[in-house]
């Protein structure tokens, strides 16, 4: 029998959402161990004062299975 834990963290990016689940789930495996999924929960953008988009950000719950 295994247990997972599920943490919640925020990524954010100047490319695209993509890019900060790529950034968020890298991080995530550099800290913990037996990573197996995530799922996003939510997504925003930064803009400057001319409506350009500036920042990509996702919050997202990252599962993962905690050693014996």
């Amino acid at each position: 029998m295994s247990v997972a834990k599920v943490i919640e963290i925020m990524a954010e990016s100047d490319k695209s959402f993509e890019d900060a689940v790529q950034k968020g789930l890298k991080q995530a495996h550099k800290s913990l161990n037996n990573v197996r999924g995530a799922w996003i929960e939510g997504q925003k953008v930064s803009c400057d004062e001319h409506g350009n988009i500036t920042g990509y950000r996702v919050q997202m719950k990252v599962t993962f299975v905690l050693g014996s």
